[in-house]
C-alpha cells in the first residue's frame, strides 16, 4: 500500500518525496479529498508511523 502512495505522489507532484512526513501529508489530503477509505487510510497511515512519521508541532 505504501508503494502505492508513493507512486501516486510521484504522479501527482512529478518528484520523490524527500522525507517521510510528505507522504504523511499527501495521505491526508488524499483521505480528506475522498481519495481513500477509511480502510486504506488507516493501513497506510500505520505503515508511516512505523517509520517514525510525523506532523510538525506548532507553537503560538
Amino acid at each position: 500500500m505504501l508503494k502505492n502512495l508513493i507512486d501516486r505522489f510521484q504522479l501527482e507532484k512529478e518528484c520523490t518525496p524527500s522525507h517521510i512526513n510528505e507522504l504523511l501529508d499527501f495521505l491526508q489530503k488524499a483521505y480528506i479529498s475522498g481519495q481513500l477509505s477509511i480502510v486504506e487510510y488507516k493501513m497506510i497511515f500505520s505503515e508511516l508511523d512505523k517509520q517514525n512519521a510525523e506532523k510538525p508541532v506548532f507553537y503560538f
